[in-house]
């Protein structure tokens, strides 16, 4: 089965409604101090942006001042220059979108809000389920889960300046990476082919080499523009995603190979779980605010395509055992209000495995 299957993305999109409104129903979730975080975010991006926009009305006003004197009706250089300026304001840089994130290095609230939110996400199932008989419901995440160490007190898993250091180098190169390809697709003859071809490399591993070719086609015959708002988008999911995932990450430790195949067995339901949010946050000014929401949101997604954690004591091979996604195959084909006993088993799989292990545990005889 692919991983980028249509179904997957669908199911993703999903969730994220579904998600959404199950943790808006939380009156904690309004409690928390993201929200004044989110506001100081704005303002600060306000400003920023209000920078940024000098320079670009100063070149808006330099072209108008030349166009006193020289025919611009007929150029198109003067349009290439406010396309591109336009472009890396408003899809290369995001600046609030980027502050909002690296708060999450110098506070604890979005950890909080995910924890919380887990927390919410159990005690709601546990009352839908109230009449059916206790034994046959889903294990619990939050109790477990709360007892990880996150080895720091904003919750990400490695000391922060290195967290931050990698976060800066993964945004430098995505807008290294945007902007080269919006160079070179200026490029004449050969730059029409650009965007598609960046379209095609980007996706044909993930969906395959056919429909990567119908993506690289299409390029050919939409506007640069929509393309490029499909590529910033795709790959901001996959940021954004990375990002919320974080406060789980953190407690449940991976090594850098298992991570990797845990995200690639997942990346369709991810990809469409994200992708909603990211058009969300791409609303300017308003969409930091949403940032909070789309934490809590993760806590009910990590419900769906993780098994409950064990106790931290028990927790040896258990990240090992959630690489590969063992009920993906019900996940996808199940209505969503049936997904609640996807892994209502796992404990009891957990249990049978404890059981079947031999006690090697020296005995002293009186």
């Amino acid at each position: 089965m692919s991983n980028f299957e249509p179904n997957a993305v669908i199911r993703g999109a999903q969730l994220t409604i579904v998600g959404t409104i199950r943790v808006l129903k939380n009156p904690e979730l309004f409690k928390y101090g993201h929200f004044r975080q989110a506001a100081l975010a704005v303002a600060v991006g306000i400003i920023i942006q209000l920078i940024i926009q000098i320079p670009i009305i100063g070149v808006r006003f330099l072209l108008w001042t030349t166009s006193l004197f020289v025919d611009l009706q007929s150029a198109s250089w003067d349009d290439s220059i406010l396309e591109g300026l336009n472009f890396l304001n408003e899809s290369v840089l995001q600046v609030p979108f980027l502050l909002m994130t690296l708060m999450r290095y110098v506070t604890p609230t979005l950890d909080e809000i995910f924890m919380q939110s887990l927390q919410w996400v159990d005690t709601t199932y546990v009352a839908k389920h109230k009449a059916e008989d206790p034994s046959s419901l889903r294990a619990m995440y939050y109790p477990h889960l709360v007892q990880y160490s996150t080895k720091g007190g904003t919750g990400v898993s490695k000391p922060i300046p290195e967290a931050i250091m990698l976060f800066m180098r993964r945004y430098g190169r995505k807008v290294g990476m945007m902007l080269g390809v919006y160079m070179l697709s200026l490029v004449p003859v050969i730059g029409r082919f650009v965007m598609p071809a960046a379209s095609f490399y980007t996706f044909q591993s993930a969906v395959g080499t056919t429909p990567a070719a119908v993506i690289f086609g299409t390029g050919l015959v939409l506007p640069k523009r929509f393309i490029v708002s499909f590529l910033h988008t795709y790959f901001s999911s996959r940021s954004l995603m990375r990002e919320l995932l974080e406060p789980y990450f953190c407690r449940i430790r991976f090594a850098p190979e298992q991570k990797r195949r845990w995200f690639l067995d997942r990346e369709g339901v991810l990809f469409g779980f994200a992708f909603a949010f990211t058009v969300v946050l791409k609303t300017p000014y308003v969409g930091v605010l949403m940032y909070g929401v789309a934490e809590a949101s993760t806590a009910y997604l990590i419900t769906k395509i993780t098994d409950p954690p064990p106790n931290p004591d028990e927790s040896e091979g258990f990240a090992e055992s959630q690489v590969t996604w063992a009920n993906k195959h019900d996940f996808l084909q199940l209505s969503l209000e049936n997904l609640d006993k996807i892994n209502e088993a796992a404990l009891k799989r957990r249990d049978e495995k404890r059981t079947d292990t031999p006690d090697l545990t020296p005995r002293k005889f009186a």
